[in-house]
């Protein structure tokens, strides 16, 4: 059943039409992914669906009670929030029951005669039980946790643009709603959370349409694709390798057809040139119908990103890093690391968010003084330094200016790897930039416009050192894959931060990872050889421990209760978390049954059987973490618990 359906709608911006006559409907157990090139108007699509952007013409039909959340690259949260109280803003029935349940137990304790409200309690209680509202808080933290946030109590002023997209990204998936729209879901999230995601999504309910360049992710999570191309939309049943393949297949399709037109137009109009002496009605059809085919338009197959910009000579020398340690506030980021960089090097840096990974790069540029240790560049060293903050400096810096004015100012004349020379324009032009958009002032470019425009300047410099910061931020799928394809024949060093796995398995042949400490672990081959290490790492060490983790377990509820800590607050658990309190100790229990039970199962699984190993190993993780997240609620009630009653 069609849950949100667009009929005809037209979208103009002037110097560029973004939707001729678009039409396609949403169904409820849809999960769409919508792709297209940076400024072909996906995020445009996704507000006017959210009606936050006015249709030219046309119209959005929406279910009527239909719950539609739009969750934007850049979220406007209440500053004044904690992050806790940002996630309960929107979640409904489930929160005002929460709240009215913990109004309502506070007066009984204080009037426990009151009949009235012991009747509107028990009415209160029986809606919590019907809705699920009793593992609101619970699920609300282990989202956050998955999402890497651990302070649950901080003013959302405090923190950054990527904390702050992640928890409108909680908040989002905490609503359950009927339709849930995301723009750029996985930008500011580490690879780990990405995983986590996707997992989540692909039990989520609701319809779904996102945007993406996480081509894993939206392999793993659509049932179709829809792309924008030139105001025209097209539909794909299939997530996108299915897409791939089918468009391949339609543009070989298109450009036959119009081959097989052209070859025809040819002869009819040698015929035409002939003069054929008698003008017969059927002549005259003739006549006709050539004019008609001289008249059809075929649309040009989509035109795609051309990298062809030359690199300059490197020599044997490229970048020393000598025992480098830095720290911010006390705390560690990089610890006495030492590596010596090679010309053929195609290194990927990984780590959470906030380890260290952009700061690594600011001291290997030269932005940033290492604490401790030093970087030594080579003589014949040029870097080109794609930093992920490039699109907010690139429009701070140059608002108003014309963007072909930007890009002269590297250069008049490009000179490409054919040896030839291009002018300025033409080199836009291959970036997609048609000529009115050469012209307009760089504000008028889209987020994603603006970082391949950035990307285009770079490359102008000829660079023998690349350095990519999280370089799929706001990038589309098309302009990564040339990328990519460029990367390949690179004559030189390519660092790459990224937490796209895609990009990391296409580029690198090396990873770095930032583990706890600041320590900096080398490991061969790219992301997925990288993930298989570690796989078989923690399956080792969790054979190992098990039994000690079973029996650390067991002492949970004697450990709590001896804690000898100051809480923040001397209060007594309200009615509500004494249920919570009492369930997740038998929750805890059965969770640890069910992981033991496939630690097991995953000891005898036969030699090969490598589905079933992945499967279970899965399984194993999951339950580690619900585990940890159960624990840790519970050892924090535990606490309130021995506090209020000491």
């Amino acid at each position: 059943m069609s849950i949100i359906t667009l009929q005809s709608v037209k979208k103009d911006f002037g110097i560029k039409e973004i939707l001729k006559d678009a039409s396609f409907s949403l169904d409820a157990t849809d999960k769409v992914g919508l792709i297209g090139t940076n400024g072909s108007g996906k995020s445009t699509l996704l507000k006017m669906i959210a009606g936050l952007e006015p249709v030219d013409s046309g119209q959005i039909i929406s279910n009527s009670g239909a719950k539609i959340i739009y969750l934007p690259q850049q979220p406007d949260l209440d500053e004044n929030r904690t992050v806790l109280e940002q996630i309960f803003a929107d979640s409904g029935e489930k929160m005002a029951l929460v709240r009215e349940y913990e109004e309502i137990s506070d007066k009984l304790a204080h009037y426990p005669e009151d009949n009235q409200l012991m009747s509107r309690l028990a009415v209160v209680m029986q809606r919590m039980d019907a809705i699920g509202a009793w593992e609101l808080e619970t699920n609300a933290k282990i989202i956050l946790s998955q999402l890497g946030i651990a302070d649950f109590d901080a003013p959302i002023g405090t923190l950054s643009g990527g904390y702050r997209k992640r928890i409108a990204l909680a908040t989002a998936l905490l609503t359950e709603p009927d339709v849930l729209l995301m723009d750029e879901p996985t930008n500011h999230l580490d690879a780990l959370s990405v995983e986590w995601l996707q997992s989540y999504l692909n039990r989520y309910r609701g319809a779904l349409l996102l945007i993406t360049h996480d081509r894993y992710f939206l392999d793993q999570v659509t049932n179709r694709i829809i792309e924008i191309d030139r105001g025209d939309i097209y539909t794909y049943s299939g997530n996108y390798s299915y897409y791939l393949e089918k468009k391949a297949l339609a543009e070989e399709s298109a450009i036959s057809s119009q081959r097989k037109h052209q070859g025809v137009l040819r002869r009819e109009l040698e015929w035409l040139k002939r003069g054929p002496k008698a003008r017969s009605t059927k002549q005259k059809a003739r006549i006709q119908r050539i004019q008609a085919m001289r008249e059809t338009e075929f649309k040009q197959t989509q035109g795609k990103v051309d990298i062809s910009t030359v690199s300059r000579r490197i020599g044997k020398k490229v970048i020393e890093l000598n025992n480098i340690g830095k720290s911010y506030n006390g705390r560690t980021l990089i610890h006495d690391f030492s590596y010596e960089f090679s010309p053929e090097d195609r290194v990927g840096i990984i780590g959470g968010n906030g380890a260290g990974k952009s700061t690594l790069m600011n001291m290997i540029t030269g932005r940033v003084e290492p604490d401790a240790g030093s970087v030594e560049i080579g003589s014949t060293i040029h870097i080109g330094y794609f930093d992920q903050h490039s699109e907010e400096l690139l429009t701070a810096l140059n608002e108003n200016q014309r963007v072909i004015d930007y890009i002269k100012e590297e250069g008049e004349f490009v000179k490409i790897a054919d040896g030839n020379q291009i002018t300025a324009s033409q080199m836009l032009e291959r970036f997609l930039f048609p000529g009115n958009q050469q012209y307009a002032p760089i504000h008028k470019l889209s987020g994603g416009e603006k970082r391949r425009l950035f990307l285009l300047r770079i490359l102008m410099s000829a660079p023998n050192v690349l350095i990519l910061d999280e370089p799929t931020n706001d990038l589309d799928v098309q302009t990564l894959a040339v990328l990519e394809d460029y990367l390949e024949d690179f004559s030189g060093c390519v660092i790459v931060v990224s937490h796209d796995r895609y990009f990391l398995d296409r580029t690198v042949d090396t990873i770095f990872a930032l583990e706890a400490g600041g320590n900096l672990r080398q490991y061969p081959g790219n992301y997925s050889v990288y993930l298989d290490y570690k796989k078989a790492e923690e399956a080792q060490a969790s054979g190992s421990n098990t039994k000690e983790k079973t029996k650390n377990s067991q002492e949970l509820k004697v450990t709590a209760q001896t804690k000898n800590v100051e809480p923040k607050k001397r209060r007594r658990l309200s009615n509500w978390e004494t249920r919570e309190f009492e369930q997740l100790e038998g929750k805890i229990a059965q969770l640890e049954a069910e992981k033991a039970a496939a630690e097991t199962a995953l000891a005898n699984v036969a030699p090969g059987n490598y589905t079933q190993v992945q499967q279970l190993y899965d399984q194993v993780q999951t339950l580690t973490q619900a585990i940890d997240a159960a624990t840790e609620r519970w050892l924090e009630l535990a606490e309130i618990d021995s506090s209020g009653n000491g």
